[in-house]
């Protein structure tokens, strides 16, 4: 059993969603995006998501966009974020990295899973990689004991969803919206549908992202999904607050209410 599926064992049992959260690595710096992560998890957060800072997203909306700008102006390379997961997974909450597929490729997949895995990463999602063009990744990370991640949304057919979640491993991580990821000032009403079909392919845990930003909200999620995942929300706090110790205090009173909402 790997450390994603012994967590959605144990919030199973515990009759609640799992909170997932998500920070680029290297930001604001990495120090910084260290003690933020170890603040997300120490207030609730139940899984974290390392951002691979990249130059060109087609999904990150404008407030992640901004983060990964700091972290690559600041130098972030990829060694950096494995240390950032070496780091995460130090708090004994399970760490994946969320990255587009070129740095991968770039990176060389075999090499790249070795390399997740000895930092103690329990695996990647891949929001521009497609489970039908994902062979040599399937192969790695099943090589590396790495949970596959990949995402459907509102517009992907019956046959799509079940031949995306037969490929996942982990869970399959639902968009809730059509667009770029960012806060929303209320949660999609496709998203229930969206995982009451998947609900018909498979058992494998759905996690719900895109547009969560606060504890009600959250709690709206989780009374259909496994997994209330939240970024933008997260980055703004750092966004938003130039002392550190004031960033990461508002960082986990947000990660407190959003941790209530998904246990009422």
């Amino acid at each position: 059993m790997s450390s994603i599926d012994a967590l959605f064992e144990r919030t199973r049992s515990e009759n609640r969603a799992a909170l997932v959260g998500y920070l680029p690595a290297g930001f604001p710096s990495k120090d910084l995006s260290i003690r933020a992560i170890e603040t997300m998890v120490d207030a609730g957060v139940d899984l974290v998501e390392v951002g691979l800072p990249y130059s060109d997203p087609v999904m990150d909306g404008p407030t992640i966009q901004a983060a990964a700008d700091v972290a690559l102006a600041g130098g972030t390379r990829i060694r950096d974020v494995f240390d950032v997961v070496k780091a995460s997974a130090a708090t004994g909450a399970p760490t994946v990295v969320m990255t587009y597929w070129n740095p991968v490729e770039r990176y060389g997949v075999e090499r790249f899973a070795a390399d997740l895995a000895a930092a103690g990463g329990a695996g990647l999602i891949t929001p521009d990689m497609t489970p039908d063009e994902a062979e040599e990744w399937i192969t790695a990370s099943t090589a590396h004991e790495l949970s596959r991640v990949f995402l459907v949304a509102p517009s992907s057919t019956d046959e799509r969803l079940a031949m995306t979640a037969e490929a996942a491993s982990g869970f399959v991580y639902a968009t809730a919206v059509m667009g770029v990821t960012g806060q929303r000032e209320q949660t999609s009403n496709l998203a229930p549908e969206l995982v009451a079909r998947l609900r018909e392919v498979t058992d494998k845990p759905v996690g719900v992202g895109l547009g969560v930003s606060n504890g009600a909200q959250a709690h709206e999620v989780a009374a259909f999904s496994d997994a209330v995942i939240v970024g933008s929300a997260l980055v703004r706090c750092l966004l938003d607050h130039d002392e550190p110790d004031d960033a990461l205090a508002a960082l986990r009173a947000l990660v407190a209410d959003l941790r209530a909402g998904v246990e009422r």
